[in-house]
């Protein structure tokens, strides 16, 4: 079964922080999909698709291991 979270994703600017994100995320065992909502001079909402439950710890280590801080997810589903 699918899950979806979003989460807020701070500092991000241009489609290159974009990239970043959804590269590190996508990387995480079980992500099938990974949507970004630039939104330049504030907070980018991020919705991350995957297989089960993601650990929000790692979460926050790929969106800081892309160079971002995160605020903590709210799930969806």
């Amino acid at each position: 079964m699918s899950q979806t979270t979003t989460f807020t994703v701070d500092g991000m600017t241009c489609g290159h922080c974009v990239g970043s994100v959804t590269s590190e995320l996508t990387a995480l065992p079980g992500v099938t999909d990974v949507k970004v909502e630039l939104v330049t001079g504030g907070s980018s909402p991020v919705v991350v698709t995957s297989e089960g439950p993601l650990a929000d710890e790692a979460v926050a280590a790929a969106v800081i291991e892309a160079g971002y801080a995160i605020t903590p997810p709210r799930s969806l589903l």
